[in-house]
């Protein structure tokens, strides 16, 4: 499968939902990854359903966005997922404001990869697609979450209700005044 981005340590591609849904059980399928997510899905069908989903939902945007797996180069292992995608409203209907996010696996926690992905995946949004500002949204007790967006240096929005329809901390990043 094509790399699609690449950084110091890590290769960036398409899911392949048959061949990494067995892998990506033990991003979608931990209970404590999921934690500020979504409940965890029950058994690796249901992480290849939901693969194939997200492929054809970000296939059908065409826009350069969707959502990515994160593999270590010296190993070639699943170690997460970077997204830039759209962020939906409170009723589940797209905005035109771009999220930037991160899965990772338990094990892959505490190794820098969700900034290095991320700092890719920032490139990727500014220099190719052209989006001016990209945001994060986390939790507010997710404090692994709301540390990525400060070694990207993005900058805190405060307490938003509009997406997902939940409270969420909003971090931006703007292209003009990235470092």
């Amino acid at each position: 499968m094509a790399i699609l981005f690449e950084s110091d340590r890590l290769f960036i591609r398409d899911w392949n939902p048959p061949l990494d849904a067995p892998t990506a059980f033990s991003i979608y399928g931990d209970r404590e990854v999921m934690k500020f997510i979504r409940k965890p899905d029950p058994n690796i069908k249901a992480v290849q359903q939901r693969l194939e989903e997200r492929l054809e939902r970000y296939k059908q945007c065409n826009n350069g966005t969707g959502t990515w797996a994160v593999l270590e180069k010296e190993t070639e292992q699943l170690v997460g997922c970077i997204l830039l995608i759209q962020l939906p409203d409170n009723d589940g209907i797209l905005t035109e404001d771009f999220e930037i996010g991160w899965h990772f696996r338990r094990a892959s926690w505490g190794k820098g990869y969700a900034t290095e992905a991320a700092n890719a995946i920032v490139d990727y949004g500014f220099n190719r697609l052209q989006i001016p500002v990209l945001y994060a949204v986390v939790r507010p007790d997710n404090v692994r979450s709301i540390r990525v967006t400060q070694r990207l240096r993005m900058t805190p929005m405060g307490l938003t209700y509009n997406y997902y329809a939940t409270e969420l901390l909003l971090f931006k990043l703007e292209a003009e005044y990235r470092p």
